[in-house]
C-alpha cells in the first residue's frame, strides 16, 4: 500500500473507500491511519491550530520520518497519531482500531500492548538491569517475556552478554539500544520515534538507526519516527513533510542532501 496523505486541498491518490482515503477493503488495514485529524489548542483568538485536517494512511512494515519546520505540528502528530493525546476532530486509527473511540482505561492498555514508543531520552530505570528494563512493559502487564523473542530482539539490537548490567554501565547509543529493545518486546503493531537520536553523536546515531531500519526489514516493523535531522530521515522509506499543521509534500527514497533542500525551502533553517 503506498502512502496515502491529503492536506492543503490535495491528496496523492483518489480517495476510494469509505474506511480510508486510498483504502480498499480487501487491503489489510494500515498500521496507522489519521482521517480529518485536527488538534487545536486553547479557544478564541488564543487558539493555536496545531494539525489542520490532516489524512494519512501509512503501511504496515514501513519506516517513516515526519519533519518540518519549527512549530509545524510534528510532535502533535505523533502524539495523536499514538494515542498519547486525542485530536480536536478527526479519528486515529490502529490497525482496525479506533483510538478515538476508546475511554482513557483502554486507550492506556492499547498503548502499553500494541505501541512501543522510543524518545530522546532514553527513561531507563536505574536500579534495573538491562533485562529488567527490555521487559518492564510486559511485567507491568503481567504477562511473561518469551525467552525466544527477548533473545531475538537483544541480538537484533546488540545488547547480547549485557542483560545484567545497569544503565549507568552502559554508553549513551548501549542505552538507546536497550530502548529499543524495551519499545519492541510486546510484539507492538507500531514502534513510534519522537528525536530518538537527538542526544546521540553521529555516528552512535547512525548505528541506532541502522538499528531501526533493521527492524523493519527483517522483523517486518513499522516505525514512524519525528525527526529534524536530514540524515536520520535517510533512513526512512518515505519522509512526510509537515508545515502550519499541514502535510504539504512527500519524498519517497530520501537521500540527507534531498531532505535538506526540502526543508530548507520550507524555511526550517530560518
Amino acid at each position: 500500500m503506498p502512502w496515502i496523505f491529503s492536506s492543503a486541498g490535495r491528496t496523492t491518490a483518489p480517495a476510494s473507500s469509505a474506511l480510508s482515503p486510498g483504502f480498499h477493503s480487501g487491503e489489510p488495514a494500515p498500521a496507522v491511519r489519521l482521517d480529518a485529524v485536527s488538534k487545536v489548542y486553547g479557544r478564541g483568538a488564543s487558539a493555536v491550530h496545531a494539525l489542520r485536517g490532516v489524512d494519512l494512511a501509512i503501511p504496515r512494515g514501513s519506516f517513516t520520518a515526519v519533519m518540518g519546520p519549527s512549530g509545524s505540528g510534528k510532535s502533535t502528530f505523533l502524539q495523536c497519531a499514538a494515542g498519547l493525546d486525542r485530536p480536536s476532530g478527526g479519528t486515529v486509527w490502529l490497525g482496525d482500531q479506533e483510538l478515538t473511540a476508546l475511554d482513557e482505561t483502554a486507550l492506556t492498555r492499547m498503548r502499553r500492548d500494541r505501541v512501543g514508543f522510543v524518545f530522546q531520552a532514553y527513561n531507563l530505570m536505574p536500579s534495573l538491569t538491562v533485562e529488567q528494563n527490555i521487559t518492564l512493559p510486559l511485567r507491568l502487564a503481567g504477562r511473561r517475556a518469551d525467552s525466544d523473542w527477548l533473545a531475538r530482539i537483544t541480538d537484533q539490537v546488540g545488547l547480547t552478554g549485557r542483560g545484567g548490567r545497569r544503565p549507568a554501565e552502559l554508553s549513551g547509543g548501549q542505552q538507546q539500544r536497550v530502548a529499543l529493545a524495551r519499545a519492541l518486546v510486546t510484539r507492538p503493531e507500531v514502534v513510534f520515534g519522537d528525536e530518538p537520536t537527538g542526544a546521540l553523536d553521529t555516528m552512535t546515531a547512525k548505528e541506532v538507526l541502522a538499528l531501526l531500519r533493521r527492524t523493519v526489514d527483517d522483523l517486518g516493523q513499522t516505525v514512524v519516527m519525528v525527526t529534524h535531522d536530514p540524515m536520520a530521515a535517510s533512513f526512512a522509506d518515505a519522509v512526510l513533510f509537515l508545515a502550519d499543521g499541514r502535510i504539504v509534500d512527500r519524498m519517497a527514497a530520501p537521500t540527507a542532501e534531498r531532505v535538506a533542500d526540502r526543508m530548507s525551502r520550507l524555511g526550517a533553517w530560518a
